[in-house]
């Protein structure tokens, strides 16, 4: 059997657990907050007007490639070029989009590491407009997409006031107990003079 002493470079400091689990120490800190407090006040008034006034024409255009469709569509399909594939690097959205939403660019699903882009297809129509728009129209559900993940709601102020009260009520508990404790020492260190 190893003795404690043998197992203590296996068994992780205080620091250690510190960085292991973060949360458990924020969470005294996060547990009486509304969502949106650990965001920037300007960049979420930032992302808020920006979605506002957002539509699908303030879009970049992309670079827009086509090539032989797939699937139904008999000769037509085999004889013209309609696959619609649309490229927007990101250096070119980051441009219109609002801070909050940059980070979330990079962890879409049409997201494409090798050239630093969004890349959609779309072969379900027979015209190369309609394609090209249908891909406009998939980035355009997908930044709103990215939107409503990234960016909370409006707390309402009574409910600021109720996490404001908690927060309140919290803390002094938290100082009723340091109290509580505090006597139950000075107790217990004028009991054994």
């Amino acid at each position: 059997m190893q003795s404690l002493r043998s197992l203590r470079p296996l068994l992780p400091s205080v620091r250690e657990k510190e960085v292991l689990r973060p949360w458990l120490f924020a969470q005294r800190f996060i547990r009486h907050q509304a969502f949106d407090a650990g965001f920037d006040q300007n960049e979420l008034a930032e992302a808020r007007k920006w979605h506002q006034s957002f539509r699908i024409t303030n879009l970049p255009e992309g670079n827009t490639s086509f090539s032989r469709s797939s699937g139904p569509g008999g000769q037509h399909v085999n004889k013209t070029e309609t696959k619609a594939t649309t490229t927007w690097s990101i250096q070119q959205l980051t441009a219109i989009l609002p801070k909050l939403l940059h980070q979330g660019l990079r962890s879409s699903k049409y997201y494409s590491k090798r050239n630093d882009s969004i890349s959609i297809q779309a072969q379900t129509e027979r015209s190369r407009s309609a394609n090209r728009d249908e891909n406009h129209q998939k980035l355009f559900e997908e930044l709103q997409s990215l939107y409503r993940i990234s960016v909370p709601g409006e707390t309402s102020p009574e409910k600021a006031r109720k996490y404001e009260a908690l927060k309140k009520s919290a803390n002094e508990a938290r100082i009723n107990l340091k109290k509580q404790q505090s006597s139950k020492k000075q107790f217990r260190r004028g009991s054994s003079e």
